[in-house]
């Protein structure tokens, strides 16, 4: 399999242990967004420490940043931010595996973010496979119980938190390949690592102010928890930069869409950690779309 593979399983490793900790935070002290602001404010300075030691290790200057950069970080940043804001809102209503489900609809949505923001396409064989795991995804659109019609099932306030938080994470992706492409110089990780220190930093500074303005005591609550905190953005850390690193190497659409090997690690969790029930058609559904991963490996 080529790097961009391999590094992508590992992005989908470190964000399942981060989605797992982020839920820990979020039964506790911390609201949302104070769980959102501990992945950023931890892993931006070590971004930093990487992205400098990296250069000096490989001889290689920081990449010039040229204006176009800063409105790709600029929309990635402020949509992962409400996409993972709604994601921790998502683990209060069902179980852990089928909150990282529904935040996998940004693997449909990148393709179509990807040809107008970008304008990359993917394959139609691509595009198919991609339809697959969608498939697996309306399986576990239902609400407990899965009774009543089937425009209620994919209406209810569930699906539109999973929905919406695809859309930004869809967008995110395709800001950050964007920013990431218009760096001029060095190699991919660096070019990835740089665009990650300049993302979290904005992302800390906004989400911070925000909080400071109207959710007052959740900064200082973020670094009391600091032991979980920090292990949040060690975990964010690492899957950013496999993320931004694969998303330098290949389109958003296949680096999602092979991304979703994070449900067989969240199902892991759901079950194993957090004891909770899986039933029948989530596992099917999470068979269909491990079924469209594998394919896409062999597409892409």
């Amino acid at each position: 399999m080529e790097p961009w593979v391999w590094i992508t399983f590992g992005a989908a490793l470190a964000q399942t242990f981060r989605f797992m900790l982020q839920k820990h935070l979020s039964t506790g002290r911390l609201s949302a967004a104070g769980t959102t602001f501990a992945r950023f404010a931890f892993s931006a300075p070590l971004a930093a420490l990487i992205a400098v030691g990296y250069g000096q290790v490989s001889a290689q200057p920081i990449p010039a940043i040229p204006p176009a950069f800063w409105g790709y970080a600029l929309i990635g940043g402020i949509s992962q931010i409400i996409g993972t804001v709604f994601v921790v809102l998502l683990f209060g209503h069902r179980n852990f595996a089928v909150g990282i489900t529904f935040k996998k609809t940004e693997v449909i949505l990148s393709v179509l973010m990807g040809l107008l923001i970008l304008g990359e396409g993917i394959s139609w064989t691509g595009f198919g496979v991609i339809l697959l795991g969608l498939v697996g995804v309306l399986l576990l659109s239902d609400p407990p119980g899965g009774q009543g019609r089937w425009l209620r099932r994919i209406s209810n306030r569930v699906a539109g938190l999973g929905l919406a938080s695809g859309v930004f994470f869809g967008i995110s992706g395709v800001g950050y390949r964007g920013a990431s492409l218009s760096l001029d110089g060095g190699d991919a990780f660096l070019r990835a690592v740089v665009t990650l220190v300049c993302v979290t930093t904005l992302q800390t500074l906004l989400l911070g102010a925000w909080l400071v303005w109207r959710e007052r005591g959740q900064v200082r609550a973020v670094f009391a928890a600091w032991r979980v905190a920090a292990l949040v953005g060690l975990t964010s850390l690492a899957g950013s930069i496999c993320w931004f690193t694969a998303f330098t190497l290949q389109t958003v659409a296949y680096v999602n869409a092979v991304g979703q090997v994070e449900l067989i690690f969240s199902l892991a969790a759901s079950a194993l950690v957090f004891r909770e029930r899986i039933t029948t058609r989530e596992v099917v559904g999470v068979v269909l779309l491990t079924v469209s991963i594998m394919a896409l490996v062999l597409v892409a």
